[in-house]
C-alpha cells in the first residue's frame, strides 16, 4: 500500500498588528543629480516618475514593542545624512531611533543626495531637500502609528527573470554588466495584508535586482523599474504596493545602463506582472487548504476545500536587533592618499580638456567620482577595527523579515532561504546608511570585479553574517 499523502496544503502567513503610510518625495525638479561617473550632467532636466516614501509598522498582537520600516526611492545615504534623517523622523513621529529602520529601493535614477555636494550645481537643493524628507518621514511614522490595526499576512512565491548576474569577464577585465553565462535568482517573494474584514491594506514585493535600467545617458529622475512595477500593482489590488530590495550586489536587469524611461517602465511591468501572478494565487487570511474526501464520479475525485485555522500560532513575534563587527580590510588607502589621487586626475583632466583629448578627460573626470566617493565614505566610516554592520531580524508567524546594511550578494539569501525552507524569508538590504558597501563571498576577493574592488570589509565577511543571522534565527525557532 502506498504511504499516506498530505492531506493539508498550507499557505505560510503571519497575524499582527500593521500599518502603511506613504507619500511623494520627489525632489525639485533642477536638484544635483549627478549619480554616474561618466553621467556629462550635474542638474536633473526633469521627472520621470515620482518618488515615493513608504512607512510600515509591524506589531504584535499584544505588547509595546514594534518595528518601523521607513522606505525610500533613493539609491544610498552617507552616515551624517542617514543620522540626521533617522534622528528628525523619530522626533516627529515621537518613537525612538532604534525603532526606524531605513530602507532604500537603491534606484540610480534619483540623484545623489549627499552634503558633500551642496557646492555643485544643483547641490544647493540638496540640505532643505533632505530636510523636508525628514519632516515628511516623522508626519508618516506619526500618521501610520495611529492608525496601526489587526492585520492578516499571506505570503507566496513567484519568478522573475528580470534580474541577471552582472560579473562579466569580457577576456580582457571584468566590467559589470549582464553575463547570460551565469544563472541569476529569480525568485520573488510577496505579500497580500488584509484587514479583519477582508480588505486590503497592503502589497509588498521583494525582488533582488539593481535598479539600474536607467544610468549615465539619464537626466531624470526616476525610480527606475520600481514606479512602473508599483504603478501597474496597484492598479490592479486597489491598495498600496511596498516595494523591499532584496540581496542584488551581483544582479542586475538584463537591459541595462540605458537613458530610455521606456526600458525601465517595461522592466518593471515585467516584475509587476510575475508579482501579481503570485499576488493572485493567495489564498484568504486565515485559511488553509485540506482534503475533504473523496467524491465518486465518472472518476473517485479527491475533493479539497479552504478551511480556517487557528490564528493564534500566526502570531509568534520575536525582534532581535544588533550590530554584527565584520572585519575592516586590511591595505585600505588613508584619506590623505586618496586625496593625492583625486588631484592628479583632476589634473590630468584638465590637462586632457586642454589638449582636445574629450576621451581622455571624460574618463578622468569619471575616475575622480569615483575618488570623491571612496573619500567620502572614509571620513565616515567608524574607527577601530571592525565596521558594526546593522542587522534587524523579527519572526512574524511563518515568515522572518530581515533587513541588512550595505549590498550583499545574493548567496545572503539563496543561503538562508535553503536552510530554513519552513519558513518564508523576507530579505531587504541597503539598510541604514551605505558605509558598510558591498558584501561579496570570500572567493571574488582579489579578483578586481569592481564590488569586491571597493569593498571595506575583509574577505570572510558576508559569510560570518550569513551564520550570524542563522544562528539567530535558529534560536529564534526554538
Amino acid at each position: 500500500m502506498p504511504a499516506l499523502s498530505r492531506t493539508e496544503d498550507p499557505t505560510p502567513q503571519s497575524r499582527c498588528r500593521f500599518a502603511l503610510r506613504w507619500c511623494d518625495i520627489t525632489p525639485p525638479a533642477d536638484i544635483y543629480h549627478r549619480m554616474w561617473g561618466a553621467a556629462k550632467h550635474e542638474r536633473a532636466t526633469g521627472v520621470h516618475r515620482p518618488l515615493r516614501a513608504t512607512v510600515t509598522v509591524f506589531a504584535p498582537m499584544e505588547g509595546s514593542e514594534r518595528q518601523i520600516l521607513l522606505a525610500l526611492d533613493h539609491c544610498v545615504m552617507g552616515a551624517t545624512e542617514h543620522a540626521n534623517l533617522v534622528a528628525q523622523a523619530a522626533e516627529i513621529g515621537g518613537v525612538t531611533k532604534q525603532e526606524i529602520l531605513v530602507v532604500f529601493s537603491h534606484t540610480h535614477g534619483a540623484g545623489l543626495m549627499g552634503l558633500d555636494r551642496a557646492n555643485l550645481p544643483g547641490g544647493d537643493l540638496i540640505p532643505p531637500y533632505l530636510h523636508s524628507l525628514g519632516e515628511k518621514a516623522g508626519a508618516l511614522i506619526r500618521d501610520a502609528i495611529a492608525s496601526i490595526q489587526p492585520a492578516g499576512i499571506v505570503y507566496g512565491r513567484g519568478k522573475c527573470s528580470l534580474a541577471t548576474h552582472r560579473d562579466f569577464w569580457d577576456g580582457k577585465q571584468f566590467v559589470c554588466g549582464h553575463n547570460p553565462g551565469v544563472p541569476a535568482d529569480d525568485t520573488v517573494i510577496v505579500a497580500r495584508v488584509t484587514d479583519d474584514h477582508g480588505k486590503r491594506l497592503a502589497s509588498i514585493v521583494n525582488y533582488a535586482c539593481h535598479p539600474t535600467t536607467l544610468a549615465w545617458e539619464n537626466t531624470l529622475i526616476s525610480p527606475d523599474y520600481i514606479g512602473a512595477m508599483r504603478e501597474l500593482v496597484e492598479r490592479d489590488t486597489g491598495a498600496p504596493c511596498l516595494f523591499l530590495q532584496g540581496a542584488s550586489g551581483e544582479l542586475g536587469p538584463r537591459e541595462g545602463f540605458v537613458g530610455d524611461t521606456a526600458v525601465a517602465d517595461r522592466n518593471g511591468r515585467e516584475l509587476g506582472y510575475a508579482a501579481l501572478s503570485a499576488l493572485t494565487a493567495l489564498p484568504a487570511a486565515g485559511t488553509t487548504f485540506v482534503y475533504a474526501g473523496p467524491v465518486v464520479s465518472g472518476a473517485t475525485l479527491g475533493s479539497w476545500k479552504h478551511q480556517s485555522i487557528d490564528l493564534a500560532a500566526k502570531a509568534t513575534w520575536r525582534l532581535q536587533r544588533w550590530h554584527e563587527p565584520l572585519k575592516y580590510r586590511p591595505g585600505q588607502p588613508t584619506s590623505e592618499q586618496v586625496q593625492n589621487d583625486l588631484a592628479n586626475l583632476q589634473r590630468d583632466e584638465a590637462a586632457a580638456r586642454a589638449a582636445g583629448d574629450e576621451t581622455r578627460a571624460a574618463d578622468c573626470r569619471a575616475m575622480a567620482e569615483r575618488k570623491n566617493r571612496l573619500l567620502h565614505r572614509l571620513h565616515q566610516l567608524p574607527p577601530g577595527e571592525t565596521y558594526p554592520i546593522k542587522v534587524v531580524l523579527w519572526h512574524l508567524g511563518d515568515a522572518l523579515w530581515l533587513g541588512v546594511q550595505g549590498e550583499s550578494y545574493n548567496l545572503l539569501q539563496t543561503k538562508l532561504r535553503r536552510r530554513f525552507p519552513d519558513k518564508i524569508i523576507v530579505v531587504t538590504t541597503i539598510a541604514a546608511d551605505w558605509g558598510a558597501s558591498y558584501l561579496p563571498p570570500r572567493e571574488l576577493y582579489d579578483t578586481g570585479i569592481y564590488q569586491e574592488s571597493i569593498a571595506c570589509i575583509a574577505a570572510g565577511s558576508l559569510e560570518q553574517l550569513i551564520e550570524a543571522i542563522a544562528n539567530r534565527i535558529q534560536t529564534m525557532k526554538q
